[in-house]
């Protein structure tokens, strides 16, 4: 199971909007064939695990098969995989984690009564983990929104002055756009684009694809010119302002809340329905702290660079508007410290109420 997680996060930039999945086949302690899901309308990784045993000149028939998801039941753009390993002849079929969508689940039963011996539940933990993005879209509609800072360890992001360039040292930055890679879109807001003009693509790592580019601008006021709009993917999500001059690769949707500023929760389902799994946050106080407050982000992403740059009152910090009172503060639960090069990277999941 952990060769076919390993396959699983080969289709790491990949597969979107689709979970990725890996697949390994095997008898008597040796592997038949291996697969994974590559890409959105190819082979699943069952498909391309058997695919792999013909190839190799192995039969597959009383195989084990290790698949890191519970294998698919419906006729999507490609056949059931539930159906193609019935009909291998495959023995026994153990799953990472059973299948949360409601049109390709119950796999499991198939397999059974097709008289199939099956386990679920094996390395479950790590398999969530590699789909937390699909997982969220399907179970709540929305995607898995994770917030990235580079801070301080005094807490600031730049001086009083905007300069921020660089906080962190080079693996630092690096690993940041490993994070961006993975992610189906990564979003900023209109201050971030005037303040520091990014690109907001994938530079330091080789990348098949580039995430959706997103800006939060409700009066319009992103230039053409702006780096950001550089090509196709940028999306700019509105309250209802719309730039003429923006160039035609640029999409704009126009979310109103009905104040004056754009709907950021219209905007998570409008992602989640452009197949946006996992969205990757990089923007200044006052997004940030509007996405927070309103619930949605999920976790945090924070690079503590080993520098103090002081005076709190003018310096710029990572998210704006305080707390009046303790019980309104965002609980977390820290999931990794790592360090990178001479930095600190963070990982901090919001602990959320059952249910």
């Amino acid at each position: 199971m952990r060769r076919a997680l390993l396959l699983a996060a080969r289709g790491l930039f990949t597969t979107t909007p689709n979970p990725r999945v890996g697949c390994v086949l095997a008898r008597d302690g040796e592997i038949v064939g291996e697969g994974w899901h590559e890409v959105a309308g190819g082979p699943h990784a069952e498909a391309a695990a058997l695919a792999d045993a013909r190839a190799r000149g192995r039969d597959p028939r009383g195989a084990t098969a290790y698949v890191t998801l519970e294998p698919c039941n419906h006729h999507g753009r490609t056949p059931p995989c539930a159906r193609a390993l019935v009909d291998a002849g495959v023995a026994r079929v153990v799953a990472a984690m059973t299948d949360p969508h409601p049109l390709a689940s119950g796999g499991a039963a198939t397999l059974r009564a097709a008289g199939i011996d099956v386990a679920v539940g094996l390395l479950e933990t790590e398999a969530r983990e590699l789909n937390v993005g699909w997982i969220a879209n399907v179970a709540r509609g929305r995607p898995w929104v994770r917030l990235k800072a580079a801070i301080s360890l005094d807490g600031r992001t730049a001086l009083a002055n905007g300069e921020s360039r660089w906080i962190t040292g080079e693996a630092a930055r690096a690993d940041g756009h490993a994070w961006r890679a993975r992610a189906c879109a990564v979003l900023t807001g209109i201050g971030t684009v005037l303040d520091d003009d990014p690109e907001l693509t994938v530079r330091a790592i080789a990348t098949p694809r580039q995430p959706r580019r997103v800006v939060v601008d409700r009066h319009g006021e992103t230039p053409p010119a702006a780096k950001v709009l550089a090509g196709a993917g940028a999306l700019v999500v509105t309250a209802g302002a719309h730039n003429a001059e923006w160039p035609a690769t640029t999409e704009v949707l126009a979310l109103p809340d009905g104040t004056g500023r754009v709907d950021l929760a219209a905007l998570m389902a409008a992602l989640a329905h452009r197949g946006c799994n996992e969205v990757h946050v990089e923007a200044g106080a006052r997004l940030n702290g509007a996405l927070v407050a309103a619930g949605f982000v999920d976790e945090f992403l924070v690079y503590v660079a080993p520098s103090l740059l002081g005076d709190p009152a003018r310096g710029i910090a990572t998210f704006a508007d305080g707390l009046e009172s303790l019980d309104r503060r965002v609980r977390l639960d820290f999931t990794s410290v790592e360090r990178l090069g001479a930095d600190l990277r963070i990982l901090a999941r919001v602990r959320r109420e059952e249910g």
